[in-house]
Formats: structure tokens, sequence, C-alpha cells
């Protein structure tokens, strides 16, 4: 499980569960991030406007508004879903490309073929994501409140 601390921003309550909207706390190396001086990496945060997105999960663990938590998704989920949206495109791409230039030799139909079988891997992927099985796999999930002896940082 790979884990990562967020906090609570509100929360849904329905008739079988509770869900929480979280947002993940940044770490930084030296807490300069955002301001003035430091490594420049501030710059970069500025110009591409890092902002945080915010999520959902179920709250299984009654946590409230404003709690830090540790949430969790499955190492298998992660590198399935990596290997499904970038890999399956790119293969898909490859064998449109040589199936069309194996049968016209030139670089407009192997291009043709790459453009063909590329659309046709993100079809196939985006059929496959809108199972709801698919979705459920890949949520995170709240696994506990974050412990505050963690949240002490060296001055």
């Amino acid at each position: 499980m790979i884990e990562e601390r967020a906090v609570i921003l509100s929360l849904e309550n329905s008739s079988s569960d509770s869900t929480a909207t979280l947002e993940i706390e940044r770490k930084t190396a030296c807490g300069l991030c955002g301001q003035t001086r430091g490594c420049g990496n501030s710059i970069w945060g500025k110009l591409f406007a890092h902002k945080s997105s915010a999520f959902k999960a179920q709250n299984r663990i009654n946590a409230k508004v404003g709690d830090s938590v540790i949430v969790g998704i499955n190492e298998k989920a992660l590198v399935k879903s990596a290997l499904l949206l970038y890999i399956l495109p790119l293969a898909t791409m490859l064998i449109g490309a040589i199936l069309v230039s194996h049968f016209r030799q030139t670089d407009a139909s192997a291009m043709l073929g790459a453009v063909i079988g590329l659309a046709l891997g993100l079809l196939w992927v985006k059929g496959h994501t809108m199972s709801s099985n698919y979705f459920r796999l890949q949520q995170p999930v709240i696994l506990r409140l974050a412990s505050h002896e963690a949240t002490i940082g060296f001055s």
C-alpha cells in the first residue's frame, strides 16, 4: 500500500457511508516553497501553478473535517493503471503502424496506421475504465488518523 498524508476538507454523508473530500499535504525539504527566498523551486511553483487537487475517499474511520489522515492506494492498482493508460495505447500504435506498413510500404501509410492504432487503443482503455469494478479497485482508502508525533518537524 502506497501511503500519503492528507487533510479532510469536507464530508458528504449518505445513508450507508460517509465520503470525505481530501487534499494531499505537500512536503517540502526546507519549508520555503512559495516564499521569495530559498532554492528557487518556488519560482517553478508560481510559473506552473502548483495547485493541490482534491479527491474523494470513503470515510470508514469517521474522521472529522480538518483531521490529518493517512490515505493509501494499492500498488498493484497503480502499476496496472500505468500499464493500461500508457503501454497499451503505445503498443496498439506500434502494431497499427507495423500492420499497415506491411501491406503498403510508405511512410504516410505507416503514420496513418499508427494514428489508427493509437485511437483504437485509447478507445479500448476508455471502454475498460468505464466499468464500475475498475474504478472501485483504483480508489484511495482512508487508512487511519495521522499521528501527531509524525507532524513535529525539525526547526
